[in-house]
């Protein structure tokens, strides 16, 4: 089965790149989101291809006025993973690890031209294992890059350009995640189980500050990092510290949303503070994650590209669809012997099942 892709030399098996190993989880995704300066307004998108399922699917959202508006598009791939369109939205990379653009041709309401410019070298983060049982639930690498957005986001015939001081994080993952339709047959024997995931990527002036965790039921990190990047720096130009930790974290009640939190970030000449307000909620399930109707690599025919749009105001935070957020945060850094610096960027949280440090 040869592709487009057969003609680069990026095959990782000796068998055609449509072949992606033998696991039918097996996926390869992009994300990006940004907001504008003055934080009124948040878009996000996500791009996902899927082997082993033959499926690519796409969707690209951005909040106006306490509504989430949403495009969703699903395709079958036909083994071409070269072709990075899905309906109405497609992904150029214009300069490998550093610039791509995002575009969405008028459809339902939508069109958008975003061109996504690195401040650094991307992160390779701490490759992501997790077994439930003798299964590989996780089984990815990810890597991260807080970016400079310019163009423009047309909805409903109002185009708005992105001001200067845009900014927004970017990602690269591909490996092994529960993708389309649920296994119909667990391992065994069954585990009550759960999944506590924070990702915080932080835009400051002159630099980036990344960290994230996953930990258990009991409260165990099994991967953690924080990541200090200074604008322009190579692979070698960053501060790496496993030691970061998010405290005195409240969530709002009934929810299971923090409110504020803390990240403290050990250093050489002392602790890195820094200090969380969320102030706006993006559901995550408007770009697939979670989304009841939108799974990830989920069948939806030849073709299918769908608008959705979600009041804010009027959801339940607390329904199992609505778990998985970016609450989109100013934050405050104070350094040792210097003065507090402000910035702007997500608290990424997904709590699911039981989380005994904050009583859930």
């Amino acid at each position: 089965m040869l592709t487009k892709a057969d003609d680069f030399p990026i095959h990782q098996t000796p068998e055609p790149i449509a072949y992606a190993g033998t696991d039918r989880n097996f996926y390869d995704r992009y994300f990006f989101n940004g907001y504008q300066p003055d934080g009124t307004e948040f878009f996000a998108a996500a791009f996902g291809v899927y082997p082993q399922l033959n499926i690519t699917d796409a969707h690209f959202s951005v909040i106006r006025d306490g509504i989430e508006h949403c495009l969703h598009a699903s395709k079958v791939m036909h083994m071409e993973r070269m072709d990075l369109s899905c309906g109405p939205i497609r992904i150029e990379v214009i300069e490998p690890l550093r610039k791509l653009k995002l575009i969405v041709e008028p459809s339902n309401g939508f069109s958008a031209e975003i061109v996504f410019e690195g401040r650094s070298f991307p992160i390779e983060e701490p490759r992501f294992m997790r077994r439930i049982g003798p299964r590989a639930f996780m089984d990815y690498t990810r890597l991260t890059q807080n970016v400079r957005c310019t163009g423009w986001i047309e909805v409903d015939g109002v185009r708005r350009d992105l001001a200067a001081g845009t900014v927004g994080t970017r990602d690269r993952s591909w490996g092994v995640r529960p993708v389309g339709a649920p296994d119909p047959q667990p391992p065994v024997p069954m585990t009550v189980g759960g999944f506590f995931w924070q990702w915080t990527p932080l835009n400051f002036e002159g630099r980036s500050v990344f960290f994230h965790v996953n930990a258990d039921t009991e409260g165990r990190p099994w991967n953690t990092r924080a990541v200090i990047a200074p604008d322009g720096a190579g692979p070698e130009g960053v501060y790496e510290s496993e030691g970061a930790t998010m405290d005195e974290v409240s969530l709002i009640p009934g929810t299971r949303h923090a409110r504020t939190g803390t990240l403290n970030v050990p250093l050489a000449q002392g602790t890195a503070a820094i200090r969380f307000e969320p102030f706006l909620t993006f559901l995550m399930r408007g770009i697939g994650y979670g989304a009841p109707a939108w799974r990830h690599g989920g069948y939806k025919g030849e073709l299918v590209v769908e608008r959705e749009d979600i009041d804010l105001a009027a959801v339940d935070m607390a329904a199992p669809e609505n778990v998985h957020i970016q609450a989109l945060s100013r934050v405050t850094m104070t350094l040792p012997g210097e003065a507090p610096i402000q910035g702007m960027g997500v608290f990424e949280q997904l709590i699911a099942g039981p989380y005994r440090p904050y009583g859930v």
